[in-house]
């Protein structure tokens, strides 16, 4: 008999918990791993232009210094899946709060910029594994109803942690009177900024304490009794316990024997399900995103705005990133994923097709003409706002939900390890582009923006409303 078939038998696809704010606790724990995600990956922002002033870097080895973490974060995305399945969700959490907090203490306090570098390859891979075990927790602990809606906790805890690391900055710039290096508790303003981190990576480690492994991973190592009483707390009262265990076990079979192996099949080396996976995450980073997020006070520095107004409008851009962040929460589970993923690639197609233009005009005394600076900061906000509401969410649900049991966790692994290569081509090459002709960079962003279209249109499947055991 097929998990498809059992499904029903259980009831867990209309399943309904007790205790709903209990299921929203523990996903909202497990997704702190992606507010720290956000966190640590867009708190370099702040202090880009302090470590080019420093070090006295060019802009490819500043690059270079601010990319590496990426490294990092793929090593850690392919690894995390298989650490999972060998010693539990739980314990990879607190392996990653562990290294957030080491991470952020090296970073704050670098003796050279190598040491700055390796400090930021260590939190990397911690970024990697939360980008991983996050999605993959909640999904498993998440009754189907409410799975793409707890889902998107992961990428709405990454953006508010994105967001808190801009208003941290620029508290810090302003406490430092607009100075980067200026000095503060004996530190430079950047240091400081890198070392606030600390707080939430502990706070990170103790609630990995205090929510329950995964009922899925618990049945694989034969903890049944403990699996049933985590789905009771879970699933609801309502459901049959003995099929829905049954129904795990027969879909997990084979999971814990996930391989990369596994993954082989077809034409093109992998399965065409993992390349559907693969290209999910590339596109998610081509766009450029991540140049709004590492470069953004940068990239307006560079067209004439004052370094504190630069912090800012960082800032504000976070904050429509969580606007669209709950746009999307609220109708990922209404109107499904890929209706949302085609709305935000036309979206950003404007978004980034009206930035191109702006940054095509000289500067004048440095500055872009009043028009287009405007322009360009509203376009800015567009592009963040429909990536925010569509991509931003949709394929965290995409990669937590998409793959079969089977090979779930490998697939995982290697989709979330091609994201954050992606990540760095883009975060790498950046300083150098925008030297080259900044609105033809954002041309080619525009362009992966419209490629998005028909590539979810032809390869990407609908998974709303369905059991992880439905996918295969």
């Amino acid at each position: 008999m097929t998990s498809t078939a059992q499904a029903p038998k259980s009831g867990a696809r209309a399943a309904h918990p007790e205790h709903l704010g209990h299921v929203i606790f523990i996903a909202a724990a497990a997704a702190m791993g992606g507010f720290l995600f956000g966190y640590d990956s867009s708190v370099i922002n702040g202090a880009v232009e302090a470590i080019r002033d420093r070090y006295d870097v060019g802009s490819a080895a500043l690059a270079q210094v601010i990319a590496i973490a990426l490294i990092g974060c793929a090593i850690g995305a392919a690894t995390a899946g298989r650490i999972a399945d060998r010693i539990g969700r739980i314990r990879c959490m607190q392996i990653a709060a562990v290294l957030f907090t080491v991470s952020a203490i090296g970073s704050a306090l670098p003796f050279a910029l190598w040491d700055l570098a390796f400090w930021r390859v260590v939190g990397g891979f911690a970024i990697g594994m939360a980008s991983v075990i996050g999605p993959a927790y909640i999904a498993e602990v998440a009754p189907p109803a409410y799975r793409g809606r707890l889902g998107s906790f992961q990428q709405a805890a990454i953006v508010i942690g994105i967001a808190v690391s801009q208003l941290v900055n620029w508290g810090v710039l302003n406490a430092a009177d607009g100075d980067q290096r200026g000095k503060l508790m004996g530190l430079e303003a950047w240091q400081v900024m890198l070392g606030v981190m600390v707080v939430p990576a502990v706070l990170y480690g103790l609630l990995s304490f205090v929510i329950p492994e995964s009922p899925r991973f618990l049945i694989s190592v034969g903890k049944h009794e403990r699996a049933r009483e985590i789905l009771t707390e879970v699933e609801g009262k309502d459901v049959d316990l003995d099929a829905r265990v049954t129904e795990i076990e027969h879909a997990m079979k084979s999971e814990h024997k996930s391989s990369f192996k596994d993954l082989l099949g077809g034409g093109f080396f992998f399965k065409p399900i993992v390349w559907v996976g693969i290209g999910l995450s590339v596109f998610q980073q081509f766009v450029g995103i991540n140049v709004a997020f590492y470069y953004s006070s940068t990239l307006w520095q560079s067209v004439g705005v004052d370094p504190t107004d630069s912090f800012f409008y960082s800032f504000t851009t976070s904050i429509i990133n969580i606007v669209g962040t709950v746009i999307a929460m609220i109708f990922v589970d209404r109107i499904g994923r890929r209706p949302l993923a085609i709305i935000g690639s036309v979206g950003m197609v404007i978004g980034l097709a009206l930035e191109a233009w702006a940054f095509s005009y000289h500067l004048v005394d440095g500055k872009l003409p009043a028009t287009q600076g405007w322009i360009a900061l509203i376009a800015a906000h567009i592009f963040v706002l429909f990536f925010a509401l569509s991509w931003g969410v949709v394929v965290w649900v995409f990669l937590g939900e998409m793959f079969p049991n089977k090979i779930r966790a490998a697939a995982l692994g290697v989709a979330a390890a091609a994201q954050w290569i992606a990540n760095w081509a883009i975060t790498a090459s950046f300083p150098s582009l925008a030297d080259w002709n900044l609105s033809a960079t954002y041309v080619i962003y525009t362009a992966f923006a419209a490629l998005s279209i028909p590539f979810v249109l032809k390869f990407v499947k609908e998974t709303k409303g369905k059991t992880l055991e439905e996918m295969g």
